[in-house]
């Protein structure tokens, strides 16, 4: 379809490619259809509006998912696999108690951000929030602190891993769609998101737990009483073996600033290493003697933890799959040049439109990973057109605004309000505001990075 209205080709994709939008975002959060098969559905819709022929759009749908999947299903299945050894094997708890006893009681929440923000790394929210919530219980228990103190400062450092640090699967997905630098993305979001988390964290909490009221479930604090039937690992080859990824992949980053060209035998080795899909293999393989063998369990069980946490993982790689065949359909029928030249033709900052387009996405959908995938399809040929740009901060913006305002429609908001037996208006006064707070203070901070930068 040429045009509609009289407006010109390019204003009709521009308005076909919102009317979808709002088409997606009413199926998934109005009338609960599933955001793989709504991704779908959406992408096939605005190929046909925009005037891509049949065949072309199918081949965008496959391609799109292929081309996505690539590299982020392996991440999320040997980080899933990770987290898992970190679970059976008592190490958060581990991370957890050490942590309070060197902090004390009056910095516990200070602790508790850094175990979040930690165990986040290699686990998605929603996994990392049911693997701590036992250590908020326990700690919220033994100190007698409030359970919004404890427990605020855990969920600011899983959601900031969630939106800004890689590996984790949501920031690959921008790194992979803008060709980021993979290294300098991890390390200005540590710039950025440690001070993020302890401002929505800590801070936060501080102020909240003052004002806002609540006890944990009785039944639910019970059942997740930390009852470890194993010595619990050491603190230093828990945090070698969560760690581990970051490390290599920051090695690797570091040997490409240094040797370009791959001249040096050892600096080669390192890029190598450092690639994202070899550091989690490394990673999750020495996992399996860190916290699999060498703590008493056998090969049987060790098979079993490996092989039942990448059910979950399904759906989540599904639409993040789904996403990517939205973007491609996006670039593909020449909707993404078409925003990307209004974009530019409005002169607004690349940093500040990542992060609007990601919250909006975010706002309405209620999912950060389809917020991210989405985004990253709309952004990708805006920056193209930005040359000044730093792609490393526009991953981040992206990121930061992938989080924004979790309400009614994310699934993780109701996770929170039963954990933490709260009613929904204490929900959006503690979690949402703390979801908003962070993903307003991480832009800031970006935009004075790109300053600097």
């Amino acid at each position: 379809m040429e045009s509609i209205f009289g407006l010109s080709h390019t204003a009709t994709m521009l308005v076909w490619t919102l009317l979808t939008i709002v088409f997606l975002v009413i199926l998934i959060s109005k009338y609960r259809w599933n955001p793989f098969v709504s991704l779908l559905i959406a992408a096939l819709i605005l190929g046909l509006l925009t005037g891509m022929n049949t065949e072309d759009v199918v081949t965008s749908i496959t391609s799109g998912v292929g081309g996505t999947l690539g590299t982020i299903a392996i991440v999320i299945g040997l980080g899933t696999m990770l987290g898992k050894m970190m679970a059976e094997s008592g190490g958060a708890e581990r991370i957890a108690t050490t942590l309070v006893d060197r902090f004390g009681l009056k910095r516990v929440h200070w602790a508790m951000m850094i175990v979040g923000f930690i165990v986040g790394i290699p686990v998605f929210f929603e996994v990392g929030l049911i693997l701590l919530i036992p250590i908020v219980f326990t700690v919220a228990r033994k100190t007698g602190l409030s359970i919004l103190k404890i427990g605020i400062p855990i969920l600011a450092g899983l959601s900031t891993v969630h939106g800004l640090v890689p590996p984790h699967p949501a920031p690959m997905i921008a790194i992979e769609a803008f060709g980021a630098n993979l290294g300098q993305t991890i390390m200005y979001s540590l710039l950025v998101g440690l001070p993020t988390a302890a401002i929505a964290g800590p801070v936060f909490a501080n102020f909240i737990s003052k004002r806002v009221d609540v006890a944990p479930p009785t039944e639910l604090a019970e059942q997740f009483s930390l009852k470890s039937e194993r010595e619990l690992p050491g603190f230093g080859i828990t945090l070698l073996t969560i760690l581990l990824p970051v490390i290599l992949m920051l090695a690797g980053s570091i040997a490409l600033i240094v040797d370009p060209e791959g001249v040096n035998g050892f600096s080669h080795f390192l890029e190598f290493i450092g690639n994202e899909v070899i550091a989690l293999l490394i990673s999750v393989v020495f996992a399996l003697f860190s916290l699999g063998f060498a703590r008493g369990f056998n090969k049987s069980e060790i098979s079993k933890f490996t092989s039942e946490c990448l059910a979950p993982t399904a759906s989540i790689i599904l639409i993040i799959g789904a996403g990517g065949a939205f973007k491609q359909v996006l670039i593909n029928s020449g909707v993404g040049a078409a925003i990307a030249e209004l974009a530019t033709s409005m002169n607004i900052n690349i940093i500040l439109f990542a992060w609007l387009v990601a919250a909006l996405i975010r706002v309405a959908t209620g999912s950060a990973t389809v917020a991210m995938t989405t985004a990253a399809g709309i952004v990708a040929p805006v920056l193209a057109l930005s040359p000044g740009a730093s792609v490393e901060l526009v991953v981040l913006a992206t990121g930061a605004g992938s989080v924004f305002l979790s309400h009614v429609n994310d699934a993780g908001f109701w996770m929170i309000k039963e954990f933490f037996n709260m009613t929904v208006p204490q929900t959006l006064k503690t979690w949402s505001v703390m979801e908003s707070l962070l993903s307003v203070v991480a832009l800031v901070l970006i935009l004075l990075l790109s300053i600097v930068i």
